[in-house]
């Protein structure tokens, strides 16, 4: 009983030990990983992620040519199987497929199956396919494919192209945006707020009213206007561009306004009036002291302000102010669920939607995790 109550005294010294030595990171990541629904979170958005960078590999067919499968227009997913009434088959297989038109269905298009044993086409690992760069270098090996014609396991959409291959290539395209924005909008925060909550006094006072002012400029009268400007000549490239800029340059005042508040309870300790009275400079107490006695705040708000700048991506393309085609984005993509038609005869266009609403949760999730776990208090609070 001795010899374990030894051990149990000393593993909890250890323990204790850890913890009072750890780094700020450290505390963080233990506290993070303790709750479950933002670990699962996290998991989903480290796929997510990579699905979209890899996305180009890992989809069959370029996502940007209309018309891709001529033949199977609005055509419905396609699901691989491994055995039907013909029997058992190793490889995975669909069916052949026939589209044709009649009276009967008011000339809509109506895809007749072929199920015979002659029809399968089966699944193929590795097929070379459209040409794509990935990492600065070129490729034609694509994750799938079938061995003749083409598979589409979400469907097409009314000009033929892959839904499969659009959604990962648009989950990139909205994620590229949201990088970008909240790059810019995180330095903007940065600078403003550490200068305005360094210096206080009149300084504060007209970067206050300068942020005030951005805070108060509506969001969708802006870019109306910006689209009404935007030359429809313009490269898509060039709208992504721009696009991205805007949603940085409105989307930093909230972060401004919270480094601000903690600068100005930060600047008179100890610490600070320290380093300068050894000589160093504003930009140095800043960068160097101040804020990152605010780092883990900050990491907080920069992952939990991606979520919102994908919703706003998606909101503009949604209803044509942002994105458009053929550039395959979140909200390109959801512009196509709009009509009554597609509700009623093509739900699967609204697999991308499914996406969408993955993504901004995994974020919501790792970022309320992040927030709890960043809290010095939090486990006192249990």
């Amino acid at each position: 009983m001795t010899d374990t109550a030894n051990v149990d005294l000393n593993v909890d010294q250890k323990s204790k030990e850890a913890y009072f030595t750890a780094s700020q990171g450290q505390l963080i990541w233990s506290r993070f990983k303790k709750q479950k629904a933002a670990m699962v979170g996290a998991a989903v958005l480290i796929w997510l992620i990579l699905s979209g960078i890899f996305a180009p590999f890992l989809t069959p067919y370029d996502p940007t040519i209309a018309g891709r499968d001529a033949d199977y227009q609005d055509g419905a997913p396609q699901i691989p199987k491994f055995w039907d009434e013909n029997g058992f088959s190793a490889r995975p297989f669909i069916y052949s497929y026939e589209r044709t038109r009649s009276i009967e269905t008011n000339f809509r298009w109506v895809t007749k199956i072929d199920r015979g044993l002659d029809a399968r086409r089966y699944v193929v690992l590795f097929p070379q396919g459209d040409k794509y760069k990935l990492l600065g270098m070129s490729f034609n090996k694509h994750m799938f494919g079938v061995d003749q014609g083409k598979i589409h396991l979400f469907g097409t959409d009314g000009t033929g192209k892959d839904i499969f291959s659009r959604t990962f290539h648009s989950i990139n395209t909205s994620l590229a945006v949201g990088t970008i924005g909240v790059l810019i909008a995180f330095v903007l925060a940065l600078i403003i707020g550490g200068v305005s909550g360094y210096y206080g006094g009149w300084v504060d006072s007209i970067l206050q009213m300068i942020t005030d002012a951005v805070r108060t400029i509506p969001a969708i009268p802006l870019f109306m206007a910006i689209a009404a400007f935007i030359p429809d000549t313009l490269s898509s490239e060039g709208r992504f561009l721009i696009i991205s800029i805007i949603l940085g340059f409105i989307g930093w005042p909230t972060l401004a306004r919270r480094v601000r508040t903690h600068l100005l309870t930060e600047r008179n300790q100890e610490y600070v009036l320290a380093a300068q009275l050894c000589g160093a400079s504003a930009g140095h107490i800043i960068g160097r002291h101040l804020l990152p006695s605010f780092t883990s705040y900050i990491i907080v708000d920069l992952i939990i302000s991606f979520p919102y700048m994908v919703l706003s991506e998606t909101a503009l393309s949604f209803i044509g102010l942002g994105l458009k085609e053929p550039v395959n984005s979140l909200g390109v993509m959801l512009q196509n669920v709009t009509s009554a038609d597609v509700l009623l005869n093509y739900q699967w266009n609204f697999i991308p939607v499914i996406f969408f609403i993955t993504l901004v949760l995994a974020f919501v999730f790792v970022g309320d995790g992040l927030r709890d776990a960043a809290d010095p208090y939090g486990d006192t609070k249990k």
